[in-house]
């Protein structure tokens, strides 16, 4: 299952974390990397996240048999267009896309038949951005869903699946659509919902802002131009994702009236014991 030649197209903060980790893991291939900017891929070969790099896509993906593209999902498709005709056989082609039904069609609309495209969404990163933020233990403890579809061998689903887990994460299988639903509750929504109490502050309250404040909005630091591709590309999940979110603040509309503090302080505590069970299960999760 091992890959001997591993290419990394987009060797920014996800790209140059699986290089490093590659490298912890003590995965015995030669990692390519490939990027827009020189200065990126000097940092990259710097700190070791590659092994060498390439001046085009098509020469990063000579000879690999597992090939990752990493840059924004909004640039996928004319890098799968630019790579096609270069993608040796049987070689494997995923992707760390944080959506997956138009990028699971590209890719086995444009990889050849001689080689396999299998999606992968690896729930870790940062709101930082480059190579400079890598880390070797970016993945440590985290999941990573991959979504097979019926043209996928199980085989192959099988060998990404060991290199996600051969990195330090767990996998779990379901449908590109499933993934885009989930994921947009848990993920897509929160972004928008952070970059919307940053944008609803009047000047005079910002100065006020304690550490809360900061936490709660710390994911509207991610770049504008990534992000707008996501949830551009998943807005149907995310129309509906925002309305049951409305929905909810007018139940806390309602709970604020004065006869209804009981049930005020039942619903947040509901609520909290809710996240507490849920960053148990995942302390337990980091435990195994």
């Amino acid at each position: 299952m091992q890959p001997t030649r591993l290419s990394i197209l987009g060797v920014g903060l996800l790209g140059g974390s699986i290089g490093l980790a590659v490298k912890a893991a003590r995965i015995p291939c030669r990692v390519v990397g490939y990027g827009h900017r020189k200065e990126t891929l000097d940092r990259a070969l710097e700190i070791g996240a590659i092994d060498e790099s390439a001046t085009s896509s098509k020469a990063a993906v000579k000879g690999a048999d597992l090939i990752i593209l990493c840059t924004p999902v909004g640039l996928f498709e004319q890098l799968l267009a630019e790579i096609a005709g270069e993608i040796p056989d049987r070689a494997i082609v995923t992707d760390v896309g944080s959506t997956k039904r138009s990028v699971v069609k590209l890719g086995e609309q444009l990889v050849p038949k001689s080689a396999h495209f299998i999606g992968s969404h690896p729930m870790a990163g940062s709101e930082k951005r480059g190579v400079e933020f890598a880390r070797a233990d970016l993945f440590q403890g985290a999941r990573c869903i991959l979504t097979p579809t019926q043209r996928s061998p199980n085989e192959i689903v099988a060998h990404v699946e060991w290199f996600w887990q051969k990195l330090g994460m767990t996998t779990t299988r379901m449908s590109p659509a499933e993934h885009d639903r989930l994921v947009c509750d848990i993920s897509h929504l929160p972004h928008a919902v952070a970059a919307a109490l940053i944008s609803m502050q009047p000047d005079a309250a910002l100065p006020l802002a304690g550490k809360g404040f900061l936490d709660t909005t710390r994911i509207a630091g991610g770049d504008g131009t990534l992000w707008r591709d996501i949830l551009s590309d998943n807005a149907d999940n995310l129309a509906d994702s925002i309305k049951r979110f409305r929905g909810q603040l007018d139940e806390v509309l309602k709970l604020l009236a004065p006869d209804k503090r009981d049930e005020l302080a039942k619903w947040l505590n509901q609520s909290a014991a809710r996240r507490a069970k849920l960053l148990a299960e995942k302390l337990r999760e980091l435990d195994t």
